[in-house]
């Protein structure tokens, strides 16, 4: 392996020390490539390293801890990193000369006196047969090994799909598949489709929104000329879904709480034109810069990002829609944000739950008579969605559902899920304020 592959390791093992305390992956790791000269091929070599790290982590650490005679938590961050580094590549099939080898020469750029240590265990996750045999059977245990999941949420994913829980969740360990949203103001889904092969990409028409584009082999997002131009946004196909439940409609004034990072406010802005308004709000000042962000680079002045506390709205009856993107567990997109595993508890379900009835209620305050209000999580647990659905229709009396339309949208109370297989998990609940 030549040293470009070597300082690959390295910054890899940079970034999971950056999210061992606390930062977040898809933050962190685009900022380190743009900051490198690696080549295309080792961009996606770091990204693999990382990503697969995270997602692999809880079977990485049962390993790592039968051959460790201290706790994990106990070492250096950058010792951690890189065992659990190599500790994913040994069980991905990696050659022990390089999934060991090169990841100790890594850690040794970082931490000189941990090259021992790495190697030593290193060496004998490599030798352990478990490593590329996860156990057998089908109690709780045996699943969270095969598919690196938390045990509370093997069980949540039980009681929510049965049967198919192994296979909901081994699908969010795959990679995330790149989703454009085409600019209706500025393109369409046809131009774009050609575009993007002109370049050498592989396209398909997306299957769970309207004018989704599914896209392989495009390389790096920011070099995208029609994201760059503001043609185009990154978006996966579930939030997509979302805005076409939301449906807003030309000249209309939509509010959306909870609206950062914009992806939803923004394609909302794109279909009421400059003719309407979106007022997209959010309590963190710092994420509300993110949503002015994307709104400047499409040119959509119509979209204005406030700071605004969801529990204390200033207004009342004056929207035509208003989106709730509550905050939530976000177990539906545990493909793109791998570490999320690993920080949220069961105890947090039940908290985010009541913050979203309590948004909920206030969100109700904001929508005009005849208006529409759509809550909408990325999860799937029972808490935060068909509970959340039985709680509004025992307590937003003004309102009648309308259930989203069938296909994508699984049928669940009086809203629709989308299990997280080909993309995003989602939840969405659509209720219309009675005319007077």
């Amino acid at each position: 392996m030549n040293a470009q592959r070597e300082s690959a390791r390295a910054i890899a093992i940079d970034v999971l020390v950056r999210v061992d305390d606390g930062a977040y992956s898809n933050l962190v790791l685009p900022a380190a490539l743009r900051r490198t000269a690696l080549s295309e091929r080792d961009r996606a070599f770091v990204t693999d390293l990382v990503y697969g790290t995270l997602r692999w982590q809880g079977r990485s650490d049962a390993l790592i801890a039968a051959h460790l005679d201290r706790s994990l938590d106990k070492l250096d961050a950058p010792a951690r990193a890189a065992l659990r580094m190599g500790t994913y590549q040994l069980t991905q099939g990696v050659p022990p000369h390089a999934a060991v080898g090169e990841t100790v020469t890594a850690c040794a750029q970082r931490l000189p006196r941990a090259r021992g240590l790495v190697n030593a265990v290193l060496r004998r996750v490599s030798e352990d047969p478990h490593t590329l045999h996860p156990p057998e059977g089908d109690d709780d245990a045996a699943i969270a090994a095969r598919t690196s999941m938390p045990r509370w949420i093997v069980r949540a994913a039980r009681a929510r799909f049965g049967d198919e829980a192994e296979r909901v969740l081994a699908a969010m360990n795959e990679p995330p598949m790149l989703t454009l949203r085409p600019n209706p103001l500025a393109t369409t889904p046809e131009v774009l489709i050609d575009e993007l092969q002109a370049i050498g990409a592989t396209t398909a028409a997306g299957e769970l929104a309207t004018s989704a584009v599914r896209v392989r082999g495009a390389g790096d997002t920011s070099a995208i000329a029609a994201i760059r131009d503001g043609r185009a946004t990154p978006q996966d196909e579930g939030s997509q879904a979302v805005i076409d439940v939301v449906d807003p409609q030309p000249g209309e004034r939509i509010l959306e709480i909870a609206a950062a990072p914009g992806g939803k406010s923004t394609a909302m802005a794109e279909r009421v034109g400059p003719t309407g308004l979106v007022v997209s709000a959010d309590i963190d000042a710092g994420r509300v810069g993110r949503i002015a962000q994307a709104a400047e680079r499409l040119a959509l002045s119509w979209c204005i990002p406030v700071v605004a506390d969801g529990r204390a709205l200033p207004v009342r009856g004056a929207f035509d829609r208003v989106l709730l993107d509550a905050p939530c567990s976000g177990l539906g997109v545990l493909r793109r944000r791998a570490e999320a595993r690993w920080r949220i508890t069961e105890s947090d379900v039940a908290d985010l739950a009541e913050l979203q009835r309590t948004l909920l209620r206030t969100a109700a305050e904001a929508v005009a008579p005849g208006g529409m209000l759509i809550y909408s999580v990325c999860t799937w647990t029972g808490a935060e969605t068909d509970a959340i659905g039985a709680w509004a229709a025992e307590e937003l009396t003004e309102f009648e559902p309308v259930p989203p339309a069938c296909p994508p949208w699984v049928p669940l109370g009086d809203g629709g899920l989308i299990r997280p297989l080909l993309s995003d998990g989602m939840y969405v609940l659509r209720l219309q304020r009675r005319p007077s």
